[in-house]
């Protein structure tokens, strides 16, 4: 089933990103990689990579912690009669 992430997962991660692409720019930037759309890729990928790693460390620390979560179910407020 689907679980939401936690709103740590949420924050944190969210965090990560912003200091992820920053960094991976400023690197790109000391090794003379011209700014263009492949740059721009790869800092966003490597920024979306690092950040789901983090997001995925905070549940994993989370659910050891707390233990597991129960699955939310989907409600769209109308019932399936089929």
């Amino acid at each position: 089933m689907f679980t939401l992430p936690s709103i740590w997962n949420v924050l944190i991660s969210t965090v990560v990103f912003v200091v992820a692409a920053w960094y991976a720019r400023r690197f790109l930037e000391e090794q003379g990689i011209p700014k263009g759309i492949a740059r721009g890729l790869a800092v966003f990928m490597l920024a979306y990579l690092v950040s789901w790693a983090s997001g995925e460390a905070v549940d994993f620390i989370q659910e050891k912690i707390e233990g597991p979560q129960a699955a939310t179910k989907l409600d769209l407020g109308m019932p399936l009669n089929l």
